[in-house]
């Protein structure tokens, strides 16, 4: 009935309602027996009674009422002091004095809550008393047991509302950070496939558009003197971008790369090394060592692709005559080794990715091994060529992010 009780809920919109018909019931009940009875002061008590009625009635009309506590303390103050007038004119007033227990306990703070408590038992009890004209146990325990009654029930209720509050509160909580969480992974969902897509695009479409521009000038510049020479760099440019189609439509759908379809990580290495040396001016070597060893899809993608990406730096930026590819399967771990006799570079000057200037590569390279638990090693110096060795291990970690197939 105020705002410091619990919230109503429709379970408690019935008690109250309960508890407003008890009190009209009991009042109605008292000053009907005071009629039909002849008591000698029937006409006050109806007349009490219809006053307790109106005063009562005037709590939860009344907005104050509700919204403090200093007002609800008077208005029950108010209807105390009516009550006490209808008790000392009939016996069954004390009927009235339990469900003033339970408007007590919830209006009030506890410890004054109580004390009316209290109060209101010694005062039913002195009045029956007084109108027995005598006193004994059996008229003391009917308001005694019914303050009792109401103190465990209220409490009781209480201690539920509280320990309910705190459970909404963590399901509150939990659905929040649920809510978080599916946010969170979400957004990691995201940014691991444009990562991937990322790696995929340099890899394979940028290297191949890169081939496909090298290939085309080298044809404009065979133009017109040697035309037939014009013809087969148009003729390897179309076969690239054929390749590239394929890359792309399989890359899209995470499927397996073309290179690797119906062959070996070895067979696709080697016929890497040969279309490089046949599409530009290196000789690109391969080399096998040790037993191969069937390595999950996502390691050999990731295996192929730093090769590709590799060897296409190796022809753009390299300025070398000839390449060797390794693929090593040496203990628990399988291992791509490439490396050329260009001008080299100093590692500790590569520049941050670029979008308008590339330098992906690299930056792409350690990506890979990252996810799959593998390392990645590049030595290199100006005027001495670079290595680059791509190291994983046969089984893939436990927590490693599938790299083929997100």
């Amino acid at each position: 009935m105020n705002a410091t009780a619990p919230i109503l809920t429709p379970t408690t919109r019935t008690l109250t309602w309960c508890l407003h018909l008890l009190i009209i019931g009991l009042l109605v009940l008292a000053a009907g027996r005071a009629v039909i009875g002849s008591a000698p002061h029937a006409g006050s008590v109806v007349a009490v009674s219809v006053a307790l009625v109106l005063v009562y009635a005037a709590g939860p009309l009344l907005p104050a009422v509700s919204s403090s506590r200093r007002a609800a303390a008077l208005w029950l103050t108010a209807v105390g002091a009516v009550w006490l007038v209808l008790l000392a004119l009939t016996a069954e007033g004390v009927w009235v004095a339990f469900p003033l227990y339970f408007l007590q306990l919830h209006l009030l703070p506890r410890r004054a809550a109580l004390a009316a408590v209290v109060a209101t038992a010694l005062a039913a009890i002195t009045t029956f008393a007084a109108h027995n004209g005598s006193f004994t146990v059996a008229t003391a325990i009917g308001p005694a047991l019914g303050a009792a009654v109401a103190v465990a029930v209220v409490w009781g209720y209480q201690a539920l509302y509280r320990e309910s509050e705190q459970r909404r509160s963590l399901i509150e909580e939990l659905t929040a950070t649920r809510a978080d969480l599916a946010k969170a992974q979400h957004t990691a969902g995201v940014s691991a496939e444009r990562e991937r897509l990322a790696r995929e695009i340099h890899d394979t479409l940028a290297q191949g558009l890169s081939s496909i521009q090298l290939l085309l000038r080298a044809a404009e510049r065979a133009l017109p003197d040697q035309t037939e020479t014009a013809a087969g760099y148009v003729c390897q440019a179309r076969q690239a971008a054929v390749d590239n189609l394929a890359e792309a439509r399989r890359f899209v759908v995470a499927l397996t790369p073309p290179s690797l379809e119906g062959t070996t990580l070895a067979g696709a290495l080697e016929r890497l090394c040969a279309t490089t040396s046949t599409h530009h001016r290196i000789t690109a070597r391969f080399h096998l060592t040790g037993n191969p060893i069937p390595l999950p899809t996502a390691h050999e993608v990731a295996l192929l692709r730093i090769a590709q990406s590799a060897l296409a730096n190796t022809v753009h930026h390299a300025d070398a005559t000839t390449a060797q590819v390794t693929l090593s399967y040496v203990g628990d771990h399988a291992a791509v080794d490439v490396a050329d006799d260009g001008i080299g570079f100093d590692p500790a000057q590569v520049p941050a990715p670029d979008p308008n200037h590339g330098g992906f590569g690299l930056a792409a390279m350690h990506a890979r091994m990252h996810a799959l638990g593998g390392t990645l090693t590049i030595e290199s110096a100006p005027g001495h060529g670079t290595a680059l060795t791509a190291q994983l291990p046969f089984a893939p970690p436990v927590d490693a992010e599938p790299e083929a197939h997100p």
